[in-house]
C-alpha cells in the first residue's frame, strides 16, 4: 500500500512539474501578450495620432479649395464688371463718334446751306503768327484754362487780341471748333463776342480781346477788382436777353447756345457783357410735332445752369437756354453760388423777406427792381420747360427794368451811355437818335413812332431787330420812357 502510494505521488509530482511547466509557458504567453498589446495600443495611438494629423490636413486642404473657390467666383465677378465698364465705355465712344459725325454734318450744312445773315469774313493767322503773339504761348501770356484748353492774351496785327487753343487730342474738339467758326462768322450782335479769325492747323480761334474778364471772375471780385453795382447787374441782364433773343430767332434755324453761365460772358472795358464759347451750340430742328429742338444722347453743359431735362432727355430747345438765364439772374441778384440760389430765393419770396438775401455790395437795390428780377429769375429757372416763359414777352418787362436802371445814372453806369452821354435806351434802333416820340412795336422793342411807321408802310411785316415775323402791326405809346427821355433832356440841354 505504501509502495501504491508512492508511485502516486511520483505521479502526482510528475504531473505538478508538468503543470508548472504549462504555467510557466502560459505566463510567458501572457506576459509577451500583454506586450504585445502595449505595442498595438502604441501602434494605435501613433496610427490615430497620424490620423488626426490627417484629418487636420484635410480639413486645411478643404479650407483652401473653398478659398480658392471664393476667389475664383470674385475673379469671375470682376472680369464680369471689367467686360461690362468696357461695354458701357465702348457704348459711350461709339456715341460720342456719332456726336462727333453729326457735329460735322451741321457745320456742313451751316456752311453749304442758308446763312444766319451775311458771311461775315475773318482771317486765317498761321501757327508761326500766334507763336510770336503770345512769346511762344508763355504762361505770362495765359489768362485762361479749362477742358477745352487755354487761352492766351497776344498781339496780333496791331490788335490785342484772346487766342483760344483747343486740345488736339479731344475728340470733339475739332468738331466744336467748326462749329463755333460755322456760327460766329454768320452771326454779329453787339452782345456776342466777335470772332477774329482762326488757325486751322492748330484748331486755335482768335477773338477781340475784353479786357474785364468773365462775369464769373467780376462776381467773385477776383483781383481785387470792386463789385459790380445794381445798375450793371441790371443792364448784363438786358444785354443778355437782347443776345438770347436774337440768337433764338436768328433764320433759317434758332440757335441755341447751349452752355449759358457766367464764366461764358465777357466784359469789354465798358463793362458790357458779351456772351462767348459756341462750342457746344446747336441750331434747331423742326420736328414732326412741330417743334423745334436738338436731340443726343449726350447730354452736355455745367451741371449747376444746364436745363433739367435737356440733362434727362436729350432734349435742346431755346427754353434751355431760358433756364440757365434764370439762375444768372438769381445769382447776379444775390450773389450765392448756382446750385443754391434757386431754393434760397424761393424760401425769402414765401416768407417776404427778399432784403436778407439780396447782395449788399451792389449798392441799395430798388425794392421794385428786386422783386420783379426775383420772380424772372424764378420763373425761368423752372425745373419744367413748359413753365418757363418765352423771353420775347419778357422782353417790355427786362427793357423797363434796365430804362429804370439807366436813369439812376452814376460814373458806375457809365457804360449804358453812348460817346455823347446819351442812355442807349434813348437811341431809336432805326434812326439812330433820341426818341421822341418812342412806341412799342409787335416784338416788343421800341421805336420812334416815324421809324417804325416808316418801316411797315415800306411793306415790311418783320421786326427791324430779329427779323422775325410780326404779329401784327399795331403800335403801343411808351409814354414812361416818354417821360424819362423828357426828363433827362431837361437836366442835358
Amino acid at each position: 500500500m505504501e509502495i501504491l502510494h508512492s508511485e502516486e505521488m511520483e505521479m502526482i509530482l510528475w504531473r505538478l512539474d508538468v503543470l508548472q511547466e504549462e504555467f510557466k509557458k502560459l505566463q510567458k504567453e501572457k506576459d509577451n501578450a500583454v506586450k504585445q498589446e502595449i505595442l498595438y495600443k502604441q501602434e494605435i495611438k501613433i496610427v490615430k495620432n497620424e490620423l488626426d494629423l490627417l484629418r487636420e490636413e484635410n480639413a486645411k486642404l478643404h479650407m483652401e479649395r473653398d478659398n480658392t473657390v471664393q476667389q475664383l467666383i470674385s475673379y469671375k465677378h470682376e472680369i464680369e464688371i471689367v467686360e461690362s465698364r468696357l461695354d458701357l465705355l465702348q457704348e459711350e465712344y461709339k456715341k460720342l463718334q456719332k456726336e462727333r459725325d453729326n457735329a460735322v454734318e451741321e457745320v456742313k450744312e451751316l456752311r453749304g446751306g442758308a446763312s444766319y445773315g451775311s458771311y461775315v469774313a475773318f482771317s486765317e493767322f498761321s501757327l508761326l503768327e500766334l507763336q510770336q503773339a503770345t512769346e511762344n504761348f508763355s504762361n505770362t501770356h495765359k489768362i485762361g484754362e479749362g477742358g477745352f484748353g487755354c487761352v492766351y492774351k497776344g498781339f496780333l496785327r496791331n490788335t490785342v487780341v484772346a487766342i483760344k487753343m483747343l486740345h488736339p487730342q479731344s475728340l470733339q474738339g475739332r468738331p466744336e471748333f467748326e462749329k463755333e467758326v460755322a456760327i460766329l462768322s454768320k452771326v454779329r450782335h453787339p452782345n456776342l463776342v466777335i470772332l477774329i479769325g482762326t488757325c486751322s492747323e492748330k484748331s486755335a480761334l482768335i477773338y477781340e480781346y475784353l479786357p474785364n474778364g468773365s462775369l464769373e471772375d467780376r462776381l467773385a471780385c477776383q483781383g481785387g477788382t470792386p463789385p459790380l453795382t445794381w445798375q450793371m447787374r441790371t443792364r448784363i441782364i438786358g444785354e443778355i436777353c437782347r443776345a438770347l433773343l436774337f440768337l433764338h430767332s436768328s433764320n433759317p434755324n434758332p440757335i441755341v447756345h447751349g452752355d449759358l453761365k457766367p464764366a461764358n460772358i465777357l466784359l469789354d472795358a465798358n463793362l458790357v457783357s458779351k456772351i462767348s464759347d459756341f462750342g457746344i451750340s446747336r441750331p434747331l430742328i423742326e420736328t414732326n410735332t412741330n417743334t423745334l429742338l436738338y436731340f443726343t444722347e449726350n447730354p452736355r453743359g455745367t451741371l449747376a445752369y444746364i436745363d433739367p431735362e435737356f440733362l434727362s432727355r436729350g432734349e435742346l430747345t431755346v427754353k434751355s437756354d431760358v433756364y440757365s438765364f434764370g439762375i444768372i439772374i438769381l445769382q447776379l441778384l444775390t450773389g450765392k453760388p448756382p446750385s443754391i440760389v434757386v431754393a434760397d430765393v424761393e424760401d425769402v419770396v414765401e416768407t417776404d423777406s427778399l432784403h436778407l438775401i439780396i447782395d449788399k455790395s451792389a449798392g441799395e437795390w430798388p425794392f421794385v427792381q428786386v422783386k420783379q428780377l426775383a420772380n424772372l429769375g424764378l420763373r425761368c429757372a423752372q425745373l419744367r420747360r413748359r413753365k418757363r416763359p418765352d423771353l420775347q414777352s419778357e422782353w417790355k418787362l427786362v427793357e423797363a427794368l434796365t430804362i429804370a436802371a439807366s436813369l439812376s445814372v452814376s460814373p458806375s453806369f457809365k457804360s449804358s451811355l453812348d460817346d455823347k452821354g446819351v442812355p442807349s435806351y434813348f437811341m431809336c434802333p432805326i434812326f439812330q437818335e433820341v426818341m421822341k416820340d418812342p412806341h412799342v412795336a409787335a416784338d416788343g422793342y421800341t421805336y420812334e413812332a416815324a421809324a417804325i411807321k416808316g418801316w411797315l408802310d415800306s411793306g415790311h411785316n418783320t421786326s427791324p431787330m430779329t427779323n422775325l415775323s410780326l404779329v401784327h402791326g399795331e403800335l403801343t405809346p411808351n409814354y414812361a420812357l416818354r417821360s424819362a427821355i423828357q426828363e433827362w433832356l431837361v437836366k442835358h440841354p
